[in-house]
């Protein structure tokens, strides 16, 4: 099975709850904590990489309360950072990172901002280095700088060197459904990429349904949870398009719509729509999805289901999840190198692998990992949180 895994560093300083993170990631993350941890702060780093080069910095700081409320509290600093380390290919890894500082009044600007590509031998293989407006590039012809609140890559990824790596970023997938606007009837649109919200999800089924692999993985894992499902579908209204789940009762084969599920149905459909959107053989053009909390609303008997979709899902795209559920990773088949540990301790998210007391009472049978998280024991490594000191 290849490796499926995109993002494969993420450091994070000064990004709200998290003064300092250095994690590794595989082609599956798991972020196990209590709620108010801080979890959803790590997802949100890489959103706000994917919101920035979408539409504007302004936007993405605006569309979160303003710098004043990313930039942490815990923190004498007035910037925060993001590193990603990514790998391209058998042959390319390299990283993008970036630091954005408050101004006073209310602005900011980009302080520092990098794309290296680096071949396997170490051989720098192409590059851009940004610091306080000033631009040095392996590039012989480059856009000029526009803007210290614009991130350069966006202009940038105009070039050949630039821009495979800016489309995975820009097409990486967070998700925190919003049942209602999924019930709602679309507006008609053309993106193929699954809103976070989920509200176009009839549109995005349309068009994975080109893929017939896929829609019959959906339509098997959901069928599990609906064992009346016979088919799903997709009626033309025009210019809506409106998805029709057929299933079997008394006998009858009858025709539901997105209002008539169930919650946990419907965010099971969610959850399998963010893991199959964009899949084309074996690979993807959406290449990291993070979800929120994919247990919500979801019955334990089915949880299996909803854990083998995304070990699945994974081997098509990266996938990162954040979840406080001991159901969800209780499986005596869940490897544990796949958890990142999330404490948080006066108000400061620290995160890690899982520490040697945990991992060894997970390898010697004594405990699950789903046991240890209903008693509270999945503990951070020591190192990781060493680390990842106050800095007050």
């Amino acid at each position: 099975m290849s490796d499926t895994t995109f993002i494969t560093r993420v450091i994070l300083k000064n990004y709200k709850s998290i003064v300092s993170c250095d994690v590794s990631l595989g082609p599956l993350t798991f972020l196990v904590g209590p709620n108010g941890s801080g979890k959803s702060n790590f997802l949100d780093a890489l959103h706000f990489v994917a919101d920035a080069l979408r539409t504007t910095l302004s936007q993405a700081i605006s569309s979160r309360n303003g710098f004043p409320r990313i930039v942490s509290r815990h923190s004498n600093d007035n910037w925060f950072s993001i590193r990603l380390e990514f790998t391209v290919d058998d042959d390319t890894t390299g990283y993008y990172a970036f630091s954005i500082e408050g101004q006073l009044p209310s602005g900011f600007s980009v302080r520092d901002e990098e794309y290296v590509l680096t071949s396997k031998d170490g051989t720098t293989k192409a590059y851009f280095k940004l610091h306080n407006g000033i631009l040095s590039t392996s590039e012989l012809v480059a856009p000029a700088i526009v803007s210290t609140e614009r991130l350069y890559l966006v202009p940038a990824s105009s070039l050949p060197a630039f821009q495979p790596v800016y489309e995975a970023l820009f097409n990486m997938g967070f998700y925190n459904f919003n049942l209602a606007k999924m019930r709602a009837l679309e507006q008609p649109e053309t993106s193929s990429l699954l809103e976070s919200d989920a509200s176009n999800i009839a549109a995005v089924f349309s068009k994975i349904s080109n893929n017939q692999r896929a829609k019959e993985r959906i339509k098997a894992y959901l069928a599990v949870i609906l064992p009346e499902l016979k088919e799903i579908g997709v009626i033309e209204i025009p210019p809506l398009k409106v998805l029709s789940f057929r299933q079997l009762v008394s006998g009858t084969v009858k025709d539901f719509f997105l209002s008539s599920l169930s919650d946990g149905v419907l965010r099971a459909f969610g959850i399998l729509v963010a893991l199959f959107q964009g899949n084309n053989g074996k690979s993807s053009r959406v290449k990291l999805v993070g979800i929120e909390e994919p247990e919500l609303a979801i019955h334990p008997s089915t949880m299996t289901v909803i854990l083998d979709s995304l070990r699945e899902g994974s081997t098509y795209k990266q996938v990162i999840v954040t979840s406080h559920s001991p159901d969800l990773i209780d499986d005596k088949d869940f490897d544990p190198h796949t958890v990142l540990a999330v404490v948080a301790e006066d108000g400061i998210t620290k995160i890690g692998h899982l520490d040697e007391v945990s991992l060894s009472a997970i390898h010697d049978h004594l405990y699950t990992t789903g046991e240890l998280l209903r008693l509270n024991q999945l503990t951070p490594a020591l190192s990781n949180l060493a680390d990842q000191g106050d800095r007050r």
